[in-house]
């Protein structure tokens, strides 16, 4: 067995190779991306220390981009605050990603973050977790374009009256920097006083446009705009089978016309139109509920350093 253990962004760099093999849009998310988490382990290495575990045989490789908090000396996974869902890849047998937990476990710290997807759950079945929150989600086996339009209605009717006083629709790609650094300006400014504001962090706002940069075509950021004005905005990650809608702004001048779901409304039913899930992610908002068809039950992950200690000895046992 081969171990690999990258503690800087120049040693992650080493193992791009691989990362790229074993990352797979059709099981992982957007969070999974090297270029995300190579991006994370630099912008945040004064939160985050990165300790990066690759573990390779002949027949299996897994990798565990994991960190270390400066706050609290906790294993986490790469993102600080920003990635909404977390994952460990993986390929071949157990072997691989067991000696990689092995591994992990050594630094004898306690392991907690939030949050993974019930689709990954087989690879975390030997890590303690525990129900987090729900991601509302709409899907096309549940609904399609016509229909939910005909169910909301009202909501149709006030992104006409929106387009209707002069505003239109744009899509922009994330390469636009100069726009998302406006969003996140916004956002943060727009809830000054909320403690759940991520936004309010100048560099996590900083990161962002990085890391929407990176993604380039697929972060998809759609805007309401009348001239120079900013109705409203929604920063999305687009992605195999769904469009996960990350961020939503609007101008509260506009408030009694509810751009923000006005335009979550319109993008929902282009994105079924399209043959794509719409993925709402993390926290059951009254608006998110409203629209969609179905929850997905997200997990946290809480392990203490003598549980990873436990569970690397019953896999050398077995």
């Amino acid at each position: 067995m081969r171990i690999t253990i990258a503690t800087s962004p120049a040693e992650i760099d080493r193992l791009l190779p691989v990362w790229e093999r074993l990352y797979s849009p059709a099981q992982q998310s957007a969070f999974q991306q090297f270029k995300l988490n190579r991006l994370a382990a630099a912008h945040f290495s004064d939160r985050e220390i990165p300790h990066v575990v690759m573990a390779e045989s002949d027949s299996s490789a897994a990798l565990i981009p994991a960190a270390i908090r400066q706050s609290n000396r906790e294993i986490t996974l790469l993102g600080e605050t920003l990635f909404d869902y977390r994952d460990v890849l993986h390929a071949g047998s157990n072997e691989a990603l067991d000696a990689a937990w092995t591994e992990i476990a050594t630094l004898n710290r306690p392991l907690s973050f939030v949050a993974v997807l019930p689709h990954a759950q087989d690879r975390w079945t030997a890590i303690p977790t525990a129900s987090f929150a729900n991601a509302p989600c709409v899907r096309q086996q549940d609904i399609d374009c016509d229909e939910f339009r005909a169910a909301h209605n009202k909501l149709g009717m006030y992104y006409r009256r929106i387009i209707k006083r002069g505003a239109h629709l744009h899509v922009h790609s994330g390469k636009d920097r100069n726009l998302v650094r406006t969003i996140y300006e916004r956002k943060a400014s727009q809830f000054p006083l909320e403690a759940n504001n991520v936004f309010l962090d100048p560099h996590r706002r900083e990161f962002m446009t990085f890391a929407c940069e990176a993604l380039g075509d697929h972060c998809e950021i759609f805007t309401l705009e009348l001239g120079p004005q900013l109705v409203a905005a929604l920063v999305t990650l687009r992605e195999h089978s769904v469009r996960r809608f990350y961020t939503i702004y609007f101008d509260p001048a506009w408030s009694k016309f509810s751009p923000g779901v006005a335009l979550i409304y319109e993008v929902t039913a282009r994105t079924l139109a399209e043959g794509l899930d719409c993925d709402y992610m993390t926290g059951e908002y009254g608006y998110k509920n409203r629209l969609a068809t179905a929850m997905v039950p997200l997990l946290r992950v809480d392990a203490t350093a003598e549980q990873l200690a436990q569970t690397s000895s019953r896999r050398r046992a077995a």
